[in-house]
């Protein structure tokens, strides 16, 4: 076997030997070309033609030099991903050289032979680019929609003479802005000075330290100066260098695909960029105008959430839910991550049924549950819950695993979704299309549906129809949206996968939150991957991370920047889902914040059960610390978080409506404030509440930055000035609130508990 793929594997942040690297070559720049082959290949042998500008061909031969495989995968530790993980890490052999890419103007094609012990062949297709060089191009390249804010003469553009492959340019950046949105971002909230790129990728774990995210945007806040904002209408990667290269200038660069116009001819414009004046909030609002709003959700999505990944079986869950009912610590969701079967995602463990080998959904009544399974009774399980006031969700992953060798219903489903044509394609190596197998390290090579298309999103929700109208499931955890991998994917709409990736899990959760709406359901997804759209598509967590205070500080950014970004329903896995449970101080201080952004919740990774336990429950940490404090103030924080409830949910029709988030950076009802950007990890909860966690291991005294206004402190009901800083006490059980004096009475009972 001997492999070349152009494009590789489509990793956004890794490339591999098989491919070419830089995939679109730059002309008279360094070229690597490369394969990967099976073991018995010794010698392999790079056939190149070129021809220049004028057709001549030129015709030379190259031995390849053998280097190690490179790894798409990344450095995790434990858990259940670790494993999967592994086996994709391992280096395997391969072969590569670097030639220099010939000028613009020519063309390169190029193949491989690769030759074994006895000199018996085996070579690849031929494959044929042209380099590319990047060329100034007019102002009208970029059609500016608003203030026009455009550098002039700064556009160029990315060609080979037939494409137009990408198209940078410049925006004016004053003295005292800053920079900041661009959706989800764990490492800053302020960007001037950086770069960095909007593409939807999976990063497990360290997000802040990596710079990567799962839900970005192409939009960003330039706060400050004037007040402005803007959109670059996208679904394509885009990358921003934010002063970092010139202190007064915001680079964009953008993939696009368009004609490369003739010299001497008229260039339509390639590339859209919305503008907008004004406040963060005005901003903001015409964003939301273009890219959809949120929808406003039930008044318990603001309860306590609880999970765990090991919470495998039916009396698990019941255990866990008994436990929080015994300890008075009001819960009002649970997550059901480990239910399935995990061959199909729509069967419970254990369950018997009739095989359907059309693929047709299951109904409740085809199944049995055996009185000694995992689910002897989910749906009497369902029920005793809703009783108990505690919402049921489900997890998801939008996927059709293919490894192991399928058996039963999983098969029937695979073949049927062949058969019916629901699927992301790719190509063959043929000139055809196939099925796409997923490229990603968790699950890989499994079929996955086109939930952009409403005929795909039909047949794979149908599947899951049951769970809502049956067994009474009140949402699902839309999980694992990244795993559209490469710009030759192909959606059954025809688009290619640079333009259509980052958008698959806004379709995911939009198809979920369909399936829950015609049910009669509110449209309740949670979900960590998405793209500009996701705003109008239910709930978000800040995806997988350690149990760290600089996890925990991560968070936090993403939580602000997510809501400066138009994301109104956003939590994270406070103190950490991942590695050793967190110490009794990053625990609390963690709930302490949890408390006061949109979604509370804690969740834990599955560790195979070993001892001693890493479920993040209050009682487990409580345990596992022998710190006494951990129960009581647990529960003194939850209890204040059900009393908020009406609060929240009033609060979030309000952000609905003014377009002002309802977990809020300091600069959007203070944009001059210096001090929003010295202590940024400080954020108004509506318009009453300002908070002021404590983000730092040790700390006993706090520094708040409280802005202009009259306030009452939350806990002792003493006024307070505002408009400036100072350092207050803070005991384990509790964190630095303010209420505005005009609300202090409405809310005074809220924390008088």
């Amino acid at each position: 076997m001997i492999r070349h793929r152009p494009f590789g594997s489509g990793h956004p942040y890794s490339e591999d030997t098989e491919q070419r690297r830089p995939a679109l070559p730059l002309a008279g720049e360094p070229l690597a070309l490369g394969v990967r082959a099976s073991a018995e290949i010794e010698s392999v042998e790079l056939e190149l033609v070129v021809t220049d500008a004028d057709g001549v061909e030129s015709a030379e031969a190259i031995a390849l030099g053998r280097v190690p495989r490179s790894s798409r995968g990344q450095l995790v530790d434990g858990g259940h991903l670790a494993s999967a993980q592994a086996r994709l890490a391992r280096a395997a052999g391969g072969w590569a050289t670097t030639i220099a890419a010939p000028p613009a103007g020519s063309r390169l094609r190029y193949r491989f032979t690769g030759l074994d012990a006895a000199g018996r062949a085996q070579r690849t297709r031929w494959f044929d680019v042209a380099p590319a060089s990047w060329r100034a191009a007019p102002d009208a390249l970029v059609r500016v929609l608003g203030h026009d804010r455009l550098v002039p003469g700064s556009v160029r553009l990315l060609a080979d003479g037939e494409r137009v492959h990408r198209v940078r340019f410049d925006l004016p950046l004053e003295p005292g802005e800053h920079v900041t949105g661009f959706g989800e971002r764990f490492d800053a909230l302020d960007h001037r000075g950086r770069s960095l790129d909007a593409v939807v990728f999976e990063q497990y774990k360290s997000q802040g330290a990596e710079r990567k995210t799962y839900l970005p945007m192409p939009f960003a806040h330039v706060v400050g100066g004037a007040g402005w904002g803007f959109h670059v209408r996208t679904s394509r990667r885009s990358w921003y260098d934010l002063g970092e290269s010139r202190a007064d200038r915001l680079v964009v660069e953008v993939e696009v695909d368009a004609a490369d116009a003739p010299a001497g001819s008229a260039q339509e414009p390639v590339v859209e960029l919305a503008v907008y004046d004004g406040a963060p909030a005005e901003v903001l609002g015409a964003f939301l105008d273009e890219v959809g709003r949120p929808e406003e959700l039930p008044d318990w999505v603001f309860r306590l959430w609880a999970s765990g990944n090991e919470w495998n079986t039916q009396a698990e869950v019941m255990r866990q839910l008994d436990l929080h009912r015994e300890h008075d610590v009001p819960v009002g969701s649970v997550v059901i991550e480990a239910w399935s079967d995990e061959r199909t995602f729509t069967a419970f463990r254990d369950a018997r049924y009739e095989v359907r080998a059309d693929g047709a959904p299951h109904r409740l009544a085809d199944f049995e549950f055996p009185a000694e399974g995992a689910w002897p009774d989910p749906k009497g399980m369902v029920d005793e819950l809703h009783a108990r006031g505690i919402r049921v969700h489900l997890w998801q992953i939008p996927l059709m695993k293919l490894r192991p060798h399928p058996e039963g219903q999983a098969k029937a489903d695979a073949e049927a979704a062949i058969r019916e044509g629901v699927l992301l394609r790719e190509p063959d190596g043929r000139g055809g299309l196939r099925p796409y197998r997923n490229r990603g390290w968790w699950f890989p090579l499994s079929l996955m549906p086109d939930l952009a298309d409403p005929r795909a999103a039909r047949w794979w929700t149908e599947k899951r129809r049951y769970l809502v109208e049956e067994l009474g499931i009140d949402g699902f955890k839309t999980d694992g949206g990244e795993h559209a991998w490469g710009r030759e994917l192909v959606s059954l709409d025809g688009s290619r996968g640079d333009e259509a990736n980052n958008r698959f899990p806004v379709a995911y959760a939009a198809a979920y939150g369909e399936l829950l709406r015609s049910a009669g359901k509110s449209p309740v997804t949670f979900s960590r991957a998405g793209f500009t759209g996701s705003q109008a598509h239910g709930a978000f967590w800040a995806g997988d991370e350690n149990s760290t205070w600089e996890a925990f500080r991560w968070s936090m950014f993403a939580g602000l920047s997510s809501a400066a970004s138009g994301i109104l329903y956003w939590g994270w896995d406070l103190a950490g889902f991942s590695g050793p449970v967190p110490g009794a101080e990053l625990y609390l201080r963690a709930t302490a914040a949890s408390v006061f952004v949109p979604i509370m919740q804690y969740h834990s990774e599955f560790n195979h059960h070993r001892a001693p336990s890493r479920d993040r429950t209050p009682w487990n940490i409580a345990e596992q610390s022998g710190d006494e404090r951990v129960l009581p103030v647990f529960r003194e924080l939850a209890q204040l978080r059900e009393r908020l409830v009406p609060y929240l949910a009033a609060e979030a029709r309000e952000s609905i409506r003014s377009s002002v988030p309802l977990m809020r950076p300091v600069y959007f009802d203070h944009p001059g404030l210096e001090s929003a950007w010295t202590h940024p990890l400080q954020w108004f909860l509506g318009r009453e509440l300002f908070v002021s966690p404590v983000v730092t291991e040790g700390e006993s005294r706090h520094e708040v930055a409280l802005p202009p206004g009259d306030w009452v402190d939350a806990w002792t009901g003493e006024p307070v000035a505002g408009d400036r800083v100072f350092e207050v006490e803070v005991p384990i059980d509790r964190v630095p609130v303010y209420v505005r004096a005009a609300a202090w009475p409405g809310l005074r009972e809220v924390f008088a508990g």
